[in-house]
């Protein structure tokens, strides 16, 4: 199956709706989007942002293996 994200205005909802109910549940699955959609993207796109402009801080990987380490030692004992 393909996923299509659609928007639409409020008052078209209920003939978007009858249309897609003529079809089987084999050829076709209304899939209710995540409320936290926009939140993710509007956060990927400020780290986009960050990547593009130059002031994304990176780690190095002996970095993020002493926080690994840490993190892996607060949660063991």
């Amino acid at each position: 199956m393909e996923t299509l994200r659609l928007e639409f205005q409020p008052n078209i909802k209920a003939k978007l709706l009858e249309l897609l109910s003529s079809f089987s549940s084999d050829e076709l699955k209304i899939v209710q989007e995540r409320s936290s959609f926009e939140d993710e993207k509007r956060m990927l796109q400020a780290r986009m942002d960050k990547i593009n402009n130059g002031t994304a801080v990176y780690s190095s990987f002996e970095e993020l293996d002493i926080l690994l380490e840490e993190t892996i030692s607060k949660y063991e004992g």
